[in-house]
């Protein structure tokens, strides 16, 4: 993996999250990027911390507490090699003593392999400093939108409107809850 240091904007980009929701999970205290110059900056080791809870967020709809401790989990017990190595992580949860633990797997190095492919998005994203706009932003949106314009020549009303209904449909979609039972040696 490259090794990067983005701001939240940029790190929401690479992660396919609005910044709200990347926000929302530093706030928690799920995420624990480091802070610097009063914004939060996000290492390639924090992306993925944050591309692993998303998952989970996504894949089990957990609780920001429960979130919460297993990132934390993650950031303690997993070094920065295993990170590199690792193809699945597995996180186990017990809920009370004597009982067997719930056990999710997660697909560590094809969620890293999908960030490295998603960080040329965070130089979409550029850091403008805070006051006034530049110069010449006027003719960079004109020309940006021109190209936008040239990319959608081909494209009717309602194929943009089945894209858009398509899109939103995906989001709507509950997480998918397989069953199946594995016999242990006796």
């Amino acid at each position: 993996m490259q090794v990067v240091e983005l701001k939240l904007k940029q790190a929401s980009a690479v992660l396919g999250v609005s910044p709200k929701d990347l926000q929302n999970l530093v706030q928690l205290n799920v995420l624990k990027p480091s802070r610097k110059d009063a914004c939060y900056w996000f290492d390639t080791r924090r992306l993925l911390e944050a591309k692993v809870t998303f998952y989970l967020k996504e894949s089990l709809g957990a609780s920001t507490e429960v979130l919460a401790r297993f990132a934390k989990a993650l950031s303690r017990d997993v070094s920065d090699e295993d990170w590199a190595k690792l193809r699945y992580l597995r996180l186990s949860s017990r809920p009370a003593r004597g009982r067997e633990a719930v056990e999710v797997r997660i697909p560590l190095r094809e969620l890293a392999r999908e960030l490295d492919e998603q960080l040329p998005r965070a130089q979409l994203y550029q850091d403008l400093p805070r006051g006034r706009k530049r110069p010449d932003w006027k003719r960079e949106l004109v020309r940006n939108l021109e190209a936008a314009a040239d990319d959608l020549a081909g494209i009717t009303y309602d194929e943009i409107q089945s894209a858009i209904r398509g899109y939103r449909a995906g989001k709507k979609g509950l997480p998918e809850v397989t069953v199946g039972g594995e016999k242990r040696p006796a």
